[in-house]
């Protein structure tokens, strides 16, 4: 079945090729437009099948009017930990009165993940991503990390897995309290029979690499495992400079991750190597905003031709939200970067963090995730904070 979609004020496809599209901000956005999607047969993907003005839309087995709303790509979250149990909000009451984050609440949140049932976990999980969905999220990458022993990080991401193709295996995202009389041994259980049982359920490999943190990874404890999830056939992606300057960016950039998160701290070194590589830095001001630390400097990156991608980095601890549309806003506001290349990060570029191109653009082919702006254009997302004007399409 084929369906039209028109009373679209303004399309943003992302699609930097589009023939009659304004590009002038390198959104590709078409005004009075239409959009028909569909599946090729029963139970397919639903697709993208035409894209252009309203006046020239095809007939379609159905349509639908948005009465004048804005469409665009639905939300690529490509940093989130939603496998958890338990609750920090006294962690987060704690350091606003001063009290500085450095890694260390992760166990709280492993002893109570730890308890909980499949059933229970499942629970959370997904009334974290209908609640994601509901602002206009249509992809989002899921981390374990909160289990910390081999049964229990397999068993995170095999949740995972039932919401999301875009999982990632984090054992090393601290050391657990019953192992830091050993690290190395912790660091050898994560990189052998830890990343055994986790690597069928996963797509990624991710590691903390924080010196700044007593409960984090050296850049040597992480290209130990870094190089093993390598080995057993998992992308590479980085934690890397969020507490302080680190290896985590080199290290990242060497190895040929396909991101790296946080990057609060850079060298000019660090800003080179990222504009030179492939390298996408994920920047997530959801973290800096719930923990009063300073944002990255998202215009220098811009400048310096790095790709840059946002994310919520939804978790207990850090950043209890799951709302891209805030992150849009706090990018804009805090990080000097423009509406338009927050979109981008949020959605293309976000997508090219995961190295996909089926995802984060309105393109014919491309899968139908879109998401509707309950105003005339984008620029209501980060005008209105705040406000749930964004939501997904249902087609």
């Amino acid at each position: 079945m084929a369906i039209l979609i028109t009373g679209i004020s303004e399309l943003v496809t992302c699609d930097d090729t589009l023939e009659g599209a304004d590009q002038s901000d390198g959104l590709g956005i078409l005004r009075d437009a239409a959009v028909v999607v569909g599946a090729e047969f029963e139970d397919a993907p639903t697709s993208v099948q035409w894209v252009g003005a309203a006046a020239d839309a095809p007939a379609a087995d159905w349509s639908f009017d948005l009465g004048g709303q804005a469409v665009l790509p639905g939300f690529v979250d490509s940093h989130s930990h939603l496998v958890y149990a338990g609750d920090r909000s006294a962690e987060f009451a704690a350091r606003m009165t001063g009290q500085p984050y450095d890694g260390g609440g992760i166990a709280v949140t492993m002893a109570a993940t730890r308890e909980a049932s499949d059933a229970e976990l499942r629970a959370l999980i997904t009334a974290r991503v209908d609640e994601m969905r509901s602002q206009g999220t249509t992809t989002v990458e899921i981390k374990s990390g909160y289990g910390l022993d081999v049964e229990q990080e397999a068993r995170a991401l095999r949740l995972a897995r039932e919401v999301t193709e875009e999982t990632t295996f984090l054992g090393g995202h601290v050391v657990p309290p019953e192992a830091r009389d050993d690290r190395a041994a912790y660091v050898d259980l994560v990189a052998g029979e830890m990343l055994a049982a986790a690597a069928p359920h996963a797509k990624w490999v991710d590691v903390f690499c924080e010196p700044n943190s007593p409960h984090a990874f050296t850049g040597e404890e992480a290209r130990t495992i870094l190089l093993a999830g390598r080995a057993a056939g998992l992308g590479l992606r980085v934690h890397g400079n969020q507490l302080g300057p680190g290896p985590g960016v080199q290290l990242a950039v060497e190895l040929g991750a396909a991101s790296v998160d946080h990057c609060t701290f850079l060298s000019d070194d660090d800003i080179a190597a990222l504009s030179g590589s492939d390298t996408v830095a994920t920047l997530l001001p959801g973290v800096e905003f719930s923990t009063r630390s300073p944002y990255p400097d998202g215009r220098a990156l811009i400048d310096a031709g790095v790709n840059i991608a946002i994310a919520t980095d939804c978790n207990p601890g850090t950043c209890n939200s799951s709302s891209m549309p805030l992150m849009i806003a706090l990018a804009v506001r805090e990080m000097g970067m423009t509406p338009a290349e927050a979109l981008r990060a949020a959605t293309v570029t976000a997508a090219r963090s995961l190295r996909r191109t089926d995802i984060g653009s309105v393109r014919v082919g491309n899968r139908a995730d879109l998401a509707v702006v309950g105003a005339p254009s984008y620029l209501h997302i980060p005008y209105r904070v705040g406000v749930p004007i964004v939501k997904t399409l249902q087609v």
